[in-house]
């Protein structure tokens, strides 16, 4: 009888990597870590466990135990990928650096393994053109916290096989996560677009003084974001005319033409703005604060998702 263990790579046992490592071991899978940096790689298994514990307090992994004992620390690149379904690179954001580390996959995974990267800002064509099997290879950008998160952006290079991106999406769906489609290679993919133009704004509406940094983060959190977090602009939009989405561009595209045409440029990122931007904080960046906040922001993303998937359950 063939067996049914299903194994993946995790190459990067980093912050990304480490969520990674939890989402498939949650879903039943064998999980591989590796790592170059041999405290980076030391550390994982522990901290991959307080996560899943953490998971499990808000009843989002039914056993994080047995998760635990799914995952093992390999002792090489080969052994990790040695017989891996499904490899995901979580290394540093430089085209050099996923040059050299695709090679090596491409190599050592077995021919049918997908081989998928992290990368929130590298296309995949920059790294995989040269590769024998680079029709297997892709992006799948998560968001971070990968495992609070679900959201994974999935793009392929013009060589990518449209049946790589299909097996690409059935496994991010089976183990939890919710794969979008990227059409076609564009610089940020979607997600950071559509996150950079909302910044873009951020930056220059505090910066130019018509509202507090905390305000701006007010209007987010408490405004835009409580409706985003269930609905996409188009849903929202289309809430927000009686006639749907046709009646909103009737009424108010006007209006959004103005703002477009005067879209905050790359000079926000720029001194004196940024300056002002950075004055306006009321906060230092102490190990302690971003520690402390990365924990409540854990928790409440692990809330909102115990909050969506009931409510999932009911419709």
């Amino acid at each position: 009888m063939a067996s049914t263990e299903r194994n993946v790579a995790i190459v990067g046992a980093g912050l990304i990597g480490r969520a990674w490592a939890a989402i498939f071991a949650r879903a039943g899978w064998n999980v591989r870590l590796t790592d170059p940096h041999v405290p980076t790689l030391a550390a994982a298994p522990r901290l991959i466990r307080d996560e899943l514990q953490a998971l499990a307090r808000h009843g989002l992994a039914a056993d994080p135990d047995g998760a635990v004992a799914r995952i093992s620390v390999a002792g090489s690149l080969e052994e990790a990928v040695m017989d891996a379904e499904f490899v995901q690179e979580n290394g540093p954001e430089k085209v050099e650096e996923k040059l050299l580390i695709f090679a090596q996959l491409d190599k050592l995974a077995p021919k049918d393994a997908l081989l998928v990267s992290s990368t929130s800002a590298i296309v995949a064509s920059r790294f995989t053109e040269k590769l024998p099997g680079r029709a297997r290879c892709l992006v799948g950008h998560p968001v971070n916290p990968p495992h609070l998160v679900p959201l994974v952006e999935l793009c392929g290079a013009p060589w990518t096989s449209p049946e790589a991106i299909d097996r690409a999406r059935t496994i991010y769906r089976e183990i939890g996560q919710v794969p979008v489609i990227i059409n076609r290679e564009i610089n940020g993919f979607v997600l950071n677009r559509l996150q950079g133009a909302l910044l873009a704004e951020a930056f220059r509406l505090v910066g130019e003084g018509y509202i507090s940094a905390q305000d701006l983060d007010h209007t987010m959190k408490d405004g835009l974001g409580l409706r985003w977090s269930f609905l996409g602009p188009f849903e929202t939009i289309e809430l927000n005319a009686p006639g749907g989405i046709p009646d909103y561009c009737a009424r108010y595209t006007g209006f959004y033409k103005e703002l477009a045409s005067a879209a905050a440029g790359p000079e926000v990122y720029e001194s004196p703005n940024v300056d002002r931007v950075i004055a306006a904080w009321p906060y230092q960046p102490t190990p302690e604060r971003i520690a402390e906040l990365t924990l409540g922001r854990n928790e409440r993303l692990a809330a909102l998702a115990a909050h969506k998937a009931k409510q999932t359950s009911k419709s």
